[in-house]
């Protein structure tokens, strides 16, 4: 019985796809569970050669991959080669002596066999044939007559033939040490080798949706209305991130609802204008989205509750105006990075998960979807993605989700087509705090952080990609009083500057241009960080020194030195490598890199088996002033802080313990109760260190994880200061004792505060 599928072959950059439109059958397209969706398969295959996926199209787009695709392709040739095999012939089987029922029973059966349940079960037709080899066998060895023995020979030469050649398929290969006991129908193996992408028409993105075999859960969790599960993998030491979005548990009535939603809401195309506030376009776009759905599931008789039609709004918002299953991603607080590899669609999504690091997913973008991707990227950044300008660097938001940095690269950087990075900005600005708690730092490298900042010294952050810096320099910007003005100059918006601006924070963002692009009307980053200085008195925080912004940066530090905090973050992976970078690459005249105070660098540290890193602050530096040619070898570096590896610390060194630092001497001058005496500003670093401490543990005591948060530290950072004003004020001799009781004494009334509100919303749900 025919299926009703309407094959035809289409060209999609380097495939051949046999696309079947399924639409108006009444079977479900599968060849692992339908016999006859195989046997069709494989006669389209026969005529077909060069394909190198196959698709179904019924509500959802069911794709087998090209790995697929060659085991049904090498069970074609077998089929092509056989119907012309003359060894199968009825002439062939014929023996002289032999009577010719039993001559035609032979035949049938191979005709059978070959003819049509070769192309329907081609493992069910193996082990029929083995099966009857052996009997033939069993046979011809009882045989005492030598007519009816040459009869069986002849016989067994066919079957042998044919069991050989496919016993040689990878088809059969695969399952051959499964097969003992198999019965002849069964299709459970073929559920090991025939697993689509599944896709539904309303999504570009291509899901695998079932569980890989052999593969072993390890952990699940949910994020909003989708499903994570982790696995470990049988053939490599990758895990995979199994998504399961909300889309794939639609019915199917919700599925044609939004398909169609879809296709009228994409002739309403976004322009330009509209990306210049995306949040306001999605908004726009999610009401006329929610009012479409409505109308439609009301013509259609199909009753909608408020929480379905809000899910199917932004289900339907990410597949039009949005970035679609990234999305979901984003939404995931434990992802640090996405990357999307070319060519299209020959490869699955990978990620960066802040417990199980590098993953692999169950996701594989299509060419529509990165080509929308990047459409949206050039009207989000306005900078120019083609031949001529083959990266871009843009930052996105995701309403609800997070924040992103996004690089792109196409032809001819990318000869295959369009890759790219999504690096997700945490929701939160990142605080000394929750390194502390996560082991970045320890509580006495955020004192004496925490009193540099305070003592307006300029700082770069260091390391190596993926080490943390911007979520460091992040932190050094909440440590800031918010009495100062902070500006900001990045290319794409990484730090946490409109959060802090929520936290009331005075601070100016600006957004300069990106190193690695041209054609845009954006304001270079040296043009950006030399006007800062006509803005008035403010801290200068950079998002990254890349070029020729180095040299206007370092201007700004001498001009900003002993008044206001200057800082960036750079690659390097130790103060020397700052040095050369500074000096060597970006051209920085070497009396002019004695601006720089200190150098903090953070790198991501390995285990021994090389399967986990954590980002670490590896070293806190001080650069001195007294060298002329080479501050490594003149002793110009003097580390504050070095990472002790053996027991996973920050630790403090002779240099500081003994108070060898000229930039600590340097600010105590400025301190009646500090200058000259280096006991009193050690007490002070410790005494910051021991506040900072303090947070951590009373949030771990209560599991309150929302105090080690920017909105909480920051008004612990001010209660520090008023207390710490006020103690002097009142010329207080014990003053870090004193200082420390007070802080105590508002930060148990803080925690009583939040244990009744939290103990509240209990009682409230």
């Amino acid at each position: 019985m025919a299926t009703g599928f309407s094959y035809e072959v289409i060209r999609q950059g380097e495939d051949n796809i046999l696309f079947a439109d399924c639409a108006q059958a009444v079977v479900i397209p599968s060849l692992e569970d339908n016999a006859v969706c195989m046997s069709e398969a494989v006669d389209q295959l026969v005529e077909n050669r060069s394909i190198t996926k196959i698709v179904y199209s019924q509500k959802q787009d069911y794709e087998y991959d090209f790995d697929q695709a060659q085991l049904l392709i090498e069970i074609a040739r077998l089929y092509r080669v056989l119907i012309h095999e003359k060894k199968a012939t009825m002439s062939y089987l014929e023996v002289d002596g032999v009577p010719e029922k039993i001559v035609s029973q032979r035949y049938t059966f191979l005709r059978t066999i070959i003819y049509d349940m070769l192309k329907k079960d081609p493992i069910g037709t193996f082990v029929s044939l083995r099966r009857e080899l052996r009997k033939a066998i069993v046979n011809r060895d009882k045989s005492l007559d030598e007519t009816e023995e040459r009869g069986w020979r002849r016989y067994i030469e066919v079957l042998e033939k044919v069991v050989g050649l496919l016993q040689e398929t990878k088809l059969v290969q695969r399952v051959i040490s499964e097969l003992e006991g198999y019965k002849v129908g069964d299709r459970s193996l073929y559920r090991k080798l025939f697993f689509p992408q599944i896709k539904p028409d309303f999504m570009f993105t291509k899901i695998m949706a079932e569980y890989p075999t052999g593969a072993q859960e390890i952990k699940s969790y949910s994020v909003g209305e989708a499903e994570v599960a982790i696995f470990t993998l049988p053939d490599t030491i990758q895990y995979l991130y199994h998504l399961t979005p909300p889309e794939f548990k639609l019915s199917e009535e919700q599925y044609n609802l939004l398909d169609t939603a879809r296709k009228i809401l994409s002739e309403h195309k976004p322009t330009e204008d509209d990306f210049v506030d995306p949040e306001r376009m999605r908004e726009v776009f999610a009401n006329v989205g929610m009012d479409l759905i409505e109308e439609l599931a009301v013509k259609r008789d199909i009753h909608l509750s408020e929480e379905e039609l809000d899910r199917l709004t932004r289900i339907l918002i990410r597949y039009t105006v949005g970035f679609g299953l990234i999305e979901v991603l984003l939404e995931d607080p434990a992802i640090q990075d996405i990357t999307v590899n070319s060519p299209t669609g020959k490869t699955p999504i990978y990620l960066v998960h802040g417990e199980f690091e590098d993953c692999m997913t169950n996701i594989v973008p299509t060419i529509p979807e990165v080509d929308s991707w990047a459409s949206k990227l050039r009207m989000i950044s306005g900078r120019p993605l083609d031949e001529a300008n083959p990266v871009l660097d843009a930052d996105i938001t995701i309403p609800g989700a997070a924040s992103a940095r996004v690089g792109a690269i196409g032809k001819p950087l990318d000869p295959t087509g369009l890759a790219f990075a999504f690096r997700r900005h945490r929701e939160k600005p990142w605080t000394f705090p929750l390194f502390i708690k996560n082991g970045m730092m320890t509580p006495l490298g955020a004192g004496l952080l925490s009193f540099l900042i305070d003592g307006n010294r300029t700082f770069l952050v260091a390391g190596t990609r993926s080490a943390g810096k911007s979520s460091l320099l992040g932190s050094l910007m909440v440590e800031i009083m918010r009495k100062y003005r902070i500006i900001t100059i990045e290319d794409t918006l990484e730090l946490p500057g409109v959060q802090l601006q929520k936290l009331g924070y005075n601070l100016q963002q600006m957004k300069v241009s990106s190193a690695l692009s041209s054609g845009t009307a954006e304001v270079p980053a040296d043009e950006g960080i030399r006007t800062t200085l006509r803005l008035g008195d403010s801290s200068l925080i950079i998002g990254e020194v890349r070029s020729t912004e180095a040299a206007a940066l370092y201007e700004a530090m001498r001009v900003g030195a002993l008044a206001n905090v200057v800082a960036g973050t750079i690659h390097g992976d130790s103060p020397y490598g700052v040095f050369d970078r500074v000096v060597n690459d970006l051209k920085v005249p070497r009396t002019s890199f004695k601006a720089t105070d200190i150098i903090v660098v953070a790198n991501p540290v390995r285990s021994p088996d090389g399967l986990r890193r954590v980002r670490r602050i590896t070293e806190i530096c001080e650069v001195q002033k007294h060298w002329e040619e080479d501050p490594m070898q003149e002793n110009g570096f003097v580390p504050l802080m070095k990472y002790n590896p053996i027991n996973d610390q920050l630790e403090p060194t002779d240099a500081l313990i003994n108070g060898e630092s000229e930039i600590l001497k340097a600010i105590a001058g400025t301190v009646k109760e500090w200058a000259g005496n280096w006991d009193a500003v050690w007490n002070e670093i410790q005494l910051r260190a021991t506040v900072k401490a303090r947070i951590v543990q009373v949030a771990d005591e209560e599991g309150l994880p929302e105090l080690l948060e920017a909105p909480f530290v920051i008004r612990a950072n001010d209660e520090f200061h008023r207390i710490s004003q006020r103690m002097r004020s009142q010329n207080k001799t014990n003053l870090p004792e004193e200082i420390t009781r007070e802080f105590n004494i508002w930060l148990d009334k803080q925690r009583h505060h939040y244990r009744v509100s939290q103990s509240t919303s209990s009682t409230s749900a």
